[in-house]
């Protein structure tokens, strides 16, 4: 049986209603070092204090599993099962704004629309950096043997990511610039950041 905390029922819409809305989701990308992690937080955390309901998720949890299936190696399939039990959750109690964030999310915006009910009102954010930056953040956080590889991966995947991305992603670049500055400007990007209530 599903059951509401008060509390949160106080603040989101009738979940009728929010069920009736369209769905928003943003989608934030990019290469590993980029700081998609920590933008998003930041994001969520502008958002709370403009008091704009929404759902934050972090794509990298929904594959994590080893072995994955034979016949889903990627884990696409598991990533898009999961996303779409979460958002089951959060959309009963009245949820219609999704953050995803992962590496290739702006690749995937059809994964991301089928799985949050298939219509969806997507804005993709890919957030940039020269090598040069991601070499001295992934330098702080790889402190093992395999720094090499990350980097070496973070550039193929920066390439992958500026040649696939669909029309109409934005780019937000992030060298030398604090976290607050480039999660206002996905903010911006978003359009959520009005005086929006849930």
């Amino acid at each position: 049986m599903w059951w509401t905390a008060p509390a949160v029922r106080g603040r989101l819409c009738d979940v009728t209603e929010a069920n009736s809305r369209a769905v928003q989701v943003l989608l934030i990308g990019g290469r590993a070092g980029v700081g998609k992690t920590s933008t998003a937080y930041e994001v969520s955390a502008r958002l709370q204090t403009l008091g704009i309901a929404h759902c934050h998720v972090e794509g990298d949890n929904l594959d994590a599993a080893y072995p994955k299936a034979d016949d889903d190696p990627a884990g696409t399939r598991l990533t898009e099962a999961n996303l779409a039990a979460l958002w089951a959750n959060y959309a009963a109690v009245g949820h219609h704004r999704l953050i995803y964030v992962n590496t290739v999310s702006v690749l995937e915006p059809d994964l991301i629309t089928r799985a949050v009910g298939g219509q969806a009102q997507v804005t993709g954010v890919l957030l940039t950096a020269t090598d040069v930056t991601t070499r001295a953040r992934l330098g702080v956080r790889e402190i093992g043997s395999r720094l090499e590889t990350h980097l070496e991966r973070s550039r193929s995947m920066a390439v992958l990511l500026e040649q696939r991305a669909p029309a109409g992603t934005h780019r937000v670049g992030t060298d030398g610039r604090s976290v607050v500055e480039v999660a206002a400007d996905v903010i911006d990007r978003s359009g959520w950041g009005g005086p929006l209530r849930p």
